[in-house]
């Protein structure tokens, strides 16, 4: 197991480790055959194929067991997305590790309002203590929602304290302009993650600022259930079945 956690934190550089990210087994047996080196999960793909909301409708026992399919049928490295650790880090790590994973998002806002960073810190510190304690080296990737929620300003002291507490990689979801990505590599004490979707500067252009990591998140989740939305609204009105077309 130790030789995919290397082989994830290797692939965290030049050219950038790019995660498309899957939801379920299948999902991610696609995205293997499709030439990825590594998997992430989404934490919200994975809460709707269980039939919840993302906001706070996935539990930690669903998440894990998610993770555990997606691992097994996969021989890539697979990075898991625990939200904030369900209100239990260290179980959370723990079960992660022994679903065969060696990565984490640990995300550092609850309920959609983010946290003390010094409150995230001490997540971050128990997931690497259970790593050390399991002999993995795990890839821990500390989502900061700064961005996301209009508090830009605290985005680097949060890296620097989150660098500090143990993490490898700055996840800032919710930036997309090459001018602040630019900043923010420059600027963090750590290794920059970008989640991108229409828009977004290409690959090669945040290869060329420095990013080692580009994830979608929930993107390719939605466009699925999108069209499976699309193709059966069609066959129940019209009969027709043109949204298929697009496969």
């Amino acid at each position: 197991m130790n030789d995919l956690a290397r082989r994830l934190r290797e692939l965290h550089g030049q050219p950038p480790l790019v995660l498309p990210n899957a939801w379920d087994a299948g999902s991610a047996r696609a995205i293997e055959a499709a030439g990825a080196a590594a998997i992430a999960t989404t934490s919200a793909g994975v809460a709707w194929a269980a039939g919840v909301d993302d906001a706070g409708g996935l539990n930690q026992e669903s998440a894990i067991a998610a993770l555990r399919a997606i691992c097994a049928a996969v021989s890539v490295p697979v990075t898991a997305d625990i939200e904030a650790g369900y209100g239990d880090v260290a179980g959370t790590v723990t079960a992660v590790v022994e679903a065969g994973a060696v990565g984490i998002n640990l995300e550092d806002s609850t309920a959609r309002v983010l946290d003390d960073p010094l409150v995230h810190a001490e997540r971050i510190r128990a997931a690497r203590a259970v790593a050390v304690a399991s002999g993995i080296d795990l890839v821990i990737n500390a989502r900061t929602d700064t961005y996301l929620f209009g508090d830009r300003t605290g985005t680097i002291e949060r890296a620097k304290i989150y660098a500090d507490a143990g993490a490898d990689v700055l996840f800032v979801p919710g930036v997309v302009d090459a001018p602040t990505i630019a900043e923010l590599v420059k600027d963090s004490p750590l290794p920059l993650n970008v989640m991108v979707g229409p828009g977004a500067p290409t690959v090669a252009e945040l290869a060329d600022l420095g990013v080692v990591r580009i994830s979608v998140g929930p993107a390719i989740t939605s466009a699925a259930y999108a069209l499976a939305t699309a193709a059966a609204k069609e066959l129940l009105t019209t009969g027709t079945y043109e949204a298929l077309r697009s496969l």
